[in-house]
């Protein structure tokens, strides 16, 4: 649960002029492009049993905070349980609906390049809460890979009081990993 409040309380606002960049992001391996120049951050938080090391980068842009968390385990049969913990903490942090019969799914799978094929790599559209008690548009994936001798886990999110389709593809589709 920490982790959502963690990314979304330690990152600074920054233009809210839509400017995307490609950003590479050499601590990850990856590059992604922003619409706004990107804070860092990193702290310790407890995800399950274990404390980790979560990096990250994020910035504010035309209403919406688009937010980049990774980290890495040097246990890869840890990959989907951790995965599973990361995504159950931010939908719980977020007061998400439970899926109900006969609506359609809130998440698909997502992939990339050079990405794990695990069922805990997904990407979510929803309506959450803030801790106000005020809605929230929610666009987030996790996505898994082996990186040298380590798995990195990645979660890439976008908050934002009105849903911007455009928006939020042209920050999550465009996580490249190196």
């Amino acid at each position: 649960m920490a982790l959502v409040a963690c990314a979304a309380l330690s990152l600074a606002a920054c233009s809210p002029a839509l400017n995307w960049r490609n950003v590479p992001v050499e601590s990850a391996h990856l590059t992604v492009s922003l619409p706004c120049k990107p804070d860092h951050g990193s702290k310790t938080v407890e995800l399950g049993h274990d404390n980790v090391e979560l990096s990250m980068i994020g910035c504010e842009a035309k209403g919406a905070l688009f937010a980049m968390s990774w980290m890495e385990l040097s246990d890869p049969s840890r990959i989907s349980s951790v995965l599973s913990l990361w995504h159950d903490a931010v939908r719980a942090q977020l007061q998400l609906p439970k899926q109900s019969s006969g609506t359609p799914p809130e998440e698909r799978a997502f992939s990339r390049k050079g990405g794990l094929n695990v069922p805990q790599s997904v990407r979510m559209q929803s309506v959450g809460r803030r801790p106000d008690g005020s809605s929230v548009q929610v666009d987030a994936v996790w996505v898994a890979r082996l990186n040298g001798g380590k798995v990195q886990l990645v979660h890439a999110v976008v908050y934002a009081d009105k849903r911007d389709d455009a928006m939020a593809d042209g920050f999550l589709e465009s996580i490249t990993l190196q």
